[in-house]
C-alpha cells in the first residue's frame, strides 16, 4: 500500500511539471477520487477474502451417517488420542486433503462370505437346479474340495489294532462378520485404495476375502479332524460353533478388529463316488442304533419290573467298594417290583420257619419229661401222630395186608380214577396262599 502512493505521488508530481501549475481545489477532488476509489477496492478485497474463507471452511465439512463410523488422516497418521480417534454418526470438520483425510466405514454392515473350497468341482451348467451331474470314477484332489474328519481306529479278528481309518466328506460354509475395533482394522488390515465413485465397503470386502477365507480353511481343517464321520453328517450341530471359536481366536491373535457374527456349515456329504456304499452305511448304522436304543429301553424296563427307579443306582452301589453298608442298606430298604416282592416271600418264609422249628422246639421241651419216663410209649405216640397226620393229606390211600403163610403178593391198583376230584395237596396249597395273602 505504501509503494502504491509513493508511486501515485511521483506520477503526480511528473504531471504536475509538464501541465504547470494547478488550483488547490482541483488537487484535492483527484485526491479525493483517488481515495475513494482506493477504498471500494480494499472492501472487496476483504469480501473476496471472506468468502473465500467461509469456502475453504466450508470444504473440510464432512457428515458420517448413522450405520458409519469415521477416522481422520492426518498426513496419514490416525488423528486424535484414545476414544476421539472413532468419529460417531453426524457433522465433522477437518482440514481439505491432502492435510487430512476421513475414512468412513459402514460398521452395522454385516456381510456374508460363502466358504467353497472343500466342496465337489461343478460346472456351471452342474450348479443349475435340475441339470444331471456326470459323477467321475474317482476324485481328482486337484480340482476337487474335501475336508478329512477324525480316523477309527479297527481291529482285526484276533483284536489287534489294525490301523486308523479316516473319512473324506464335502462341506460348503457362510461365514458373516463385521468391524467391531475400526481402528484396529484400519491398522492391520490392508485396505486397498478407494477411487472416487468407488463403495469403501466394498473394497473393504475384496480386500480382506482372500485373507478370511484362509483363516476359515484353516479352522474348519483343524476343527473337522477332530470329529467322526458320523458324528460330522448325522450330528453336525456343534462343529460350526468349535470353526466360529476358533476363527475368532485367530482373527483376535493379529488384532484385525473384525468380528465373527455367525459361521453356519449349510451343506455337507460324502464323496459321490461312493455313494451308494454310504447310503447302505447310514442305514446299517441306524439299525445298530435303533437296535441298541431298543436294548436300552428294554434294560431300563427290566430293572424298572424288576426293582424299581432304585435298581440302577442299587447296582451302581453293588458294583463299587466305596459305597458303606449302610448306603447299600439304604436303597435295599427303597427296592420295589419283583424283587420287593421276592424279599417280601423270603421273609414271609424265613419266619415261617422260625416260627414252626420254635414251636417243634417247644414241643420237644414238653415231651422230653414225659420221654424220660415212658420213651417207648412217647416214640409211639409220635409215630402214631405222624401217620395220622401223612394219611389225612394223602389223596389216595392203599393198605396191603401181608398174607400169612404166602410168600406171593397181589396188588391191585384202580386207574380210572374221577379227574374231576382235585386232589387234597392242591387244596391245601390254595389254602396256604390264600392265608399268606390276608
Amino acid at each position: 500500500m505504501t509503494e502504491h502512493n509513493h508511486e501515485y505521488e511521483h506520477d503526480l508530481h511528473l504531471h504536475q511539471q509538464i501541465a504547470g501549475p494547478k488550483s488547490a481545489g482541483e488537487l484535492d477532488a483527484a485526491s479525493q477520487s483517488l481515495s475513494e476509489a482506493l477504498g471500494i477496492s480494499f472492501v472487496i478485497l476483504k469480501a473476496i477474502m471472506i468468502v473465500l474463507l467461509l469456502v475453504f471452511l466450508a470444504s473440510g465439512l464432512r457428515t458420517i451417517g448413522s450405520d458409519e463410523q469415521g477416522i481422520v488422516l492426518r498426513f496419514g497418521r490416525i488423528r486424535g488420542v484414545g476414544e476421539e480417534k472413532i468419529l460417531g454418526p453426524g457433522l465433522h470438520w477437518v482440514f481439505p486433503y491432502p492435510v487430512e483425510e476421513l475414512i468412513k466405514i459402514p460398521v452395522t454392515k454385516k456381510p456374508n462370505l460363502p466358504i467353497n473350497n472343500f466342496w465337489y468341482y461343478q460346472t456351471a451348467e452342474e450348479t443349475l437346479p435340475g441339470r444331471k451331474i456326470n459323477v467321475p470314477a474317482t476324485l481328482n484332489p486337484v480340482i476337487d474340495g474335501y475336508c478329512i474328519t477324525r480316523g477309527e481306529v479297527l481291529s482285526d479278528v484276533l483284536g489287534d489294532t489294525a490301523g486308523s481309518d479316516y473319512h473324506i466328506v464335502h462341506c460348503k460354509w457362510q461365514v458373516a462378520y463385521g468391524i467391531e475395533n475400526l481402528e484396529r482394522f484400519f491398522r492391520n488390515i490392508y485396505v486397498g485404495g478407494v477411487k472416487p465413485g468407488q463403495d469403501y465397503f466394498e473394497i473393504i470386502k475384496t480386500s480382506i476375502t482372500p485373507l478370511l477365507e484362509n483363516m476359515v480353511s484353516d479352522a474348519v481343517v483343524a476343527t473337522m479332524v477332530h470329529y467322526s464321520i458320523d458324528e460330522a453328517l448325522l450330528s453336525p450341530a456343534g462343529i460350526p460353533k468349535q470353526v466360529e471359536k476358533l476363527l475368532q481366536e485367530s482373527l483376535d491373535n493379529i488384532d484385525s478388529g473384525i468380528a465373527i457374527i455367525s459361521v453356519q456349515l449349510t451343506d455337507i456329504t460324502w464323496p459321490r463316488q461312493v455313494d451308494a456304499a454310504f447310503l447302505e452305511s447310514i442305514k446299517a448304522s441306524q439299525f445298530r442304533q435303533k437296535l441298541i436304543t431298543e436294548a436300552k429301553g428294554y434294560a431300563e424296563n427290566t430293572l424298572n419290573e424288576t426293582a424299581g427307579p432304585v435298581a440302577s443306582d442299587l447296582l451302581a452301589a453293588l458294583k463299587d467298594p466305596a459305597v458303606s453298608n449302610e448306603q447299600k442298606e439304604l436303597l435295599w430298604s427303597q427296592l420295589a417290583g419283583k424283587a420287593q416282592e421276592k424279599i417280601a416271600e423270603a421273609r414271609a418264609y424265613r419266619t415261617k420257619v422260625v416260627e414252626t422249628a420254635r414251636a417243634n422246639a417247644e414241643y420237644l421241651e414238653k415231651l422230653l419229661p414225659e420221654y424220660r419216663k415212658r420213651p417207648q410209649l412217647v416214640i409211639q405216640k409220635i409215630y402214631q401222630d405222624a401217620i395220622e397226620e401223612v394219611l389225612n393229606n394223602a389223596d389216595e390211600k392203599m393198605i396191603i395186608q401181608p398174607t400169612e403163610g404166602s410168600k406171593s403178593k397181589e396188588v391191585r391198583i384202580l386207574l380210572n380214577r374221577d379227574p374231576a376230584i382235585k386232589p387234597k395237596s392242591e387244596i391245601n396249597k390254595k389254602k396256604s396262599e390264600s392265608s399268606n395273602q390276608q
